[in-house]
């Protein structure tokens, strides 16, 4: 074992029963539990695992396992409650990219995925050792580890000799083995949620006797809610809570609870939580707020130890109104009504405004997670509960924090194609920020790094509780649109002007109607009616003259959507129509989608009834039914394209890069900007186009090199160099359209004299021809991983931020909306009658910086400004790189927050 090795925490994961397990380094001092692992096993396992019945093979074993650490071996261990179930080991033999691999379950324990999950965490470590393969022997009988490799999602290839089965096993991390990885952790995830979600019995910590306390509170909903499983009070004051029976602890209770929800004073949290543990309880929800930092750690030790899943602290509660189970395990005001909405936030403010917001439009709750804290459950864990409880059809977020914001990209990515995922872009105060510096980490904000999340995982991003609630609305009720096409519709031509306004600035268009619409319009309305768009029906339209304008519009082809905005006149209410109706008294689900905006509505958003079945969304403001079609239209869209892939890439060195990253770090252990040639090779690692350039220390080195290198009518450009320079135009330190010795040298004795004891040197290019100056970069984000930018360069880069990002790995569509994002993109593809760029050279120098981010977790930092992009080709002018000292962590390996 390499102290790397030992130095790793142990993780927590979970196996396919929903079990916690822990997964660490075998130490010296696990020697007894794995010599007991073998000792326990029956003979025939024995058999199967050393070719033989030895029990002098189990001696050696444990003691190979615990023996002093060494250069390419690895041992990690599975234990639950301290007792070790588990061991997985490699060794490569001294050898470089391939191992040998072992694995060892428990007798018992088998079919619950202890050694897959160990297999995963030793394919991750191997990884990151660089090893590309992994070999194993077994009898070929032994179905059990055979199945074990192949289900892996990896590429296995089998040679039988004789008795035994020589398995190799390539450890590419591919799309395959990822989605092998996430149906393993689904299935592990919904089953560890049963406990929290579908309990059998509940009890409460914290119930007063007296009214008051959110204890109380919290058992009367469970209580008048209707919970159809056993409930409890836990009081050693009480014997009998509002009905309740009470018991004096958790241990006093007739059962064991599946569920407790905790709501005592912070300082007791820690000891009613290891109570509940050693008593077997399977899931926490702490209401409690207030914990303090050794709190907080001594509950989620409690809660890893006896593998309980906990929801909170400081939080809300849950609620599942299935109606077999009637589970309201909160404080808030009322029940929430049951419904087909799921429903994550971490505010509880927020999410008493959502149930009650989804129960009065009638959408109603599936299940309702308030996740306070969030040491444990995440939006995450809801999304594949969602996915999988067979009630929900729309998920809500509002989630403040990403514990591991790429794992949940491809959770919501999966989910958002079979349901429609809402969130609220909380804290978006960076947009208002101008990207004052032209390098990534300044250009990068926090809020353009949570909305690539959303962008790339499909998930519509509303910007409040109001749009929220206004698109599930709609979202519940219609179908998306097919486009952004919208007629309007209107009884008096003021709202429609509104209404068109609010729909233009939403992004939605406006056709203009073919002549033979217009006919058809006209000979159903009044007369004096305006058939543009908006159409004005005028105050005289009656009921049936309204509807049958509505419903032509509906069945025209150049129409996607249809908002009516109406409002009352005294001509409706003297011949008795009810204008309303000419929406609703038809079938609620419409082939396309159909809302009504009405001025004088006293609250946001309601759902009407239609006579035909389901309802129709009705808003007060025609910016909410704008907005809400607009987001429709963006999620039909992103549901008509097919799932991005990452593109293969040929001439990527990635050992050779890793290789120049150490050999930097060796040097600057705190790491740093890259020099010119240091970074120069790392972008030929990866066959990144640079434009040629030559590096000079003295006056004479760069009149050689200006000589050599000379471009546009022999002129050359010279930029100074040292350790740390970033912004070299502000700083004035570049020379331009450099023509002849002369010039060239008056350039350097310039750049030496005012930058005198900083300057090592000066980088000389030829002047490159004309283009299109564009911006890419990559910054490496410690919670959401590498961010790449794209968008205008140059100097016009700090002054406009014209810049769009994506997180990598950039699949073939993320390069394509990154390119197309920016304002300048038109300039791409020939504006103004010039010609498009090289596209395909841009989007290959943005997929191959995307895979350098990824390859290199120490890559803190890149630019490129500027990047020179003309008909023929796409050139890298100028590049920069900052490497730190970071540990690669695989962001898609099992493990609990």
């Amino acid at each position: 074992m390499t102290d790397d090795v030992l130095n790793r925490p142990p993780v927590h994961a979970l196996l396919t029963d929903g079990t916690t397990v822990c997964i660490r380094p075998v130490l010296s001092g696990d020697r007894d539990q794995l010599e007991g692992l073998y000792e326990e096993m029956s003979p025939e396992n024995l058999r199967l695992r050393f070719f033989a019945v030895s029990r002098s093979s189990a001696t050696a074993a444990a003691d190979r396992a615990c023996a002093s650490a060494r250069p390419g071996y690895r041992a990690l261990l599975a234990e639950t409650k301290g007792q070790v179930i588990g061991l997985a080991e490699y060794d490569t033999g001294g050898g470089r990219g391939s191992a040998e691999i072992s694995v060892a379950v428990a007798d018992g324990l088998h079919h619950r995925g202890v050694g897959t999950l160990l297999v995963e965490h030793l394919v991750s470590a191997a990884r990151s050792d660089g090893i590309t393969t992994f070999t194993a022997d077994a009898l070929s009988e032994n179905r059990e580890v055979l199945r074990l490799f192949t289900d892996l999602g990896l590429n296995v290839t089998r040679r039988f000799e004789g008795a035994e089965v020589r398995c190799t096993i390539a450890l590419d991390e591919d799309d395959a083995y990822l989605t092998a990885v996430e149906a393993r952790g689904r299935a592990a995830d919904v089953a560890s949620l049963v406990p929290l979600l579908r309990p059998k019995a509940v009890a409460v910590v914290g119930a007063g006797r007296k009214p008051g306390s959110v204890g109380r509170a919290l058992l009367h909903h469970l209580h008048a809610g209707g919970y159809t499983g056993r409930l409890f009070a836990v009081n050693p004051s009480a014997t009998n809570i509002l009905g309740v029976p009470s018991y004096s602890s958790i241990t006093a209770l007739p059962r064991t609870p599946d569920l407790v929800v905790i709501a005592a004073p912070a300082p007791a949290v820690p000891t009613v939580a290891v109570e509940c543990g050693k008593a077997g309880v399977r899931a926490l929800v702490v209401v409690s707020a207030g914990l303090d930092g050794t709190q907080a750690q001594a509950l989620l030790t409690a809660c890893r130890t006896h593998g309980m899943r906990l929801v909170g602290p400081n939080c809300l509660g849950i609620s599942n109104t299935d109606p077999d189970l009637g589970l309201d395990a909160t404080f808030a005001a009322g029940h929430p009504k049951p419904g087909s909405a799921g429903v994550a936030v971490q505010s509880g403010g927020v999410g008493i405004a959502l149930l009650d917001g989804l129960s009065r439009l009638g959408i109603g709750v599936s299940t309702f997670a308030s996740l306070g804290d969030k040491y444990d459950v995440s939006g995450n864990d809801m999304l594949q509960w969602w996915e999988s409880d067979g009630r929900t059809d729309l998920a809500l977020l509002h989630l403040e924090s990403f514990g591991n914001p790429r794992a949940f990209s491809r959770t919501a990515r999966r989910v958002t194609r079979r349901m429609p995922v809402l969130t609220v872009d909380a804290g978006r105060t960076d947009a208002g920020r101008r990207a004052a510096a032209s390098h990534t980490a300044a250009a990068a904000t926090r809020t353009m790094t949570r909305q690539a999340l959303f962008t790339q995982a499909g998930i519509t991003a509303t910007h409040s509780i109001g749009e929220l609630l206004a698109t599930a609305a709609l979202f519940h009720t219609q179908p998306h649109p097919a486009g952004t096409r919208v007629a309007i519709v209107t009884n008096a031509g003021g709202a429609g002007v509104l209404t068109a306004d609010a729909c233009a600035e939403a992004g939605l268009v406006l056709p203009q109607f073919t002549p033979g619409l217009v006919d058809d319009l006209l000979a159903v309305l009044p007369s004096g009616a305006a058939v543009g768009n908006p159409v004005d029906a005028t105050a005289a339209v009656s009921e049936d003259r309204l509807r049958e304008c509505v419903y032509r519009l509906m069945t025209y082809p150049g129409i996607d959507a249809v908002l009516l905005a109406l409002v009352p006149t005294a001509v409706a209410a003297a011949t008795g129509d009810d204008l309303v109706r000419a929406l609703t008294a038809g079938p609620g689900r419409q082939a396309r989608p159909v809302a009504l905006v009405r001025l004088e509505q006293d609250v946001a958003v309601s759902l009407l009834p239609a006579d035909g079945g389901g309802t129709i969304p009705s808003y007060a403001e025609p910016q909410a039914a704008a907005r809400a079609l607009a987001h429709a239209a963006r999620r039909a869209a992103w549901l008509a394209r097919p799932a991005g892939t990452v593109p293969a890439l040929d001439g990527v060195d990635t050992g050779r890069a890793r290789q120049i990253t150490e050999t930097y770090l060796a040097a600057h252990p705190d790491g740093g900007w890259l020099d010119p040639l240091t970074c120069a090779d790392l972008l030929a690692c990866y066959d990144i186009p640079q434009l040629p350039w030559a590096w000079a220390a003295t006056e004479d080195d760069a009149v050689h090199a200006a000589e050599r290198l000379g471009g546009v009518d022999g002129q050359v450009v010279m930029k100074a160099h040292w350790p740390g320079l970033v912004h070299k135009s502000e700083q004035h330190a570049v020379h331009l359209d450099l023509r002849g010795e002369d010039q060239v040298r008056a350039a350097y004795q310039d750049l030496e004299s005012r930058f005198a004891g900083l300057m090592t040197g000066v980088v000389v290019q030829p002047l490159a021809g004309r283009g299109t100056e564009l911006f890419a970069g990559v910054v490496q984000d410690d919670v959401f991983g590498p961010l790449v930018l794209f968008g205008l360069g140059g100097t016009a880069t700090e002054v406009l931020a014209d810049h769009a990002a994506r997180l990598a790995p950039l699949t073939d569509h993320d390069v394509h909306d990154l390119i197309t994002a920016p304002r300048c993109a038109p300039l791409l593809f020939g504006a103004r009658g010039n010609g498009p760029v090289d596209l395909e050279g841009l989007e290959q120098v943005l997929l191959r910086l995307s895979r350098l981010a990824e390859d290199l977790p120490q890559l803190a930092e890149a630019d490129f400004n500027p990047v020179l992009a003309t008909p023929a080709q796409v050139t890298v002018l100028d590049a920069r790189i900052r490497l730190l000292p970071r540990m690669p962590k695989d962001p898609y390996l099992r493990r609990l927050r």
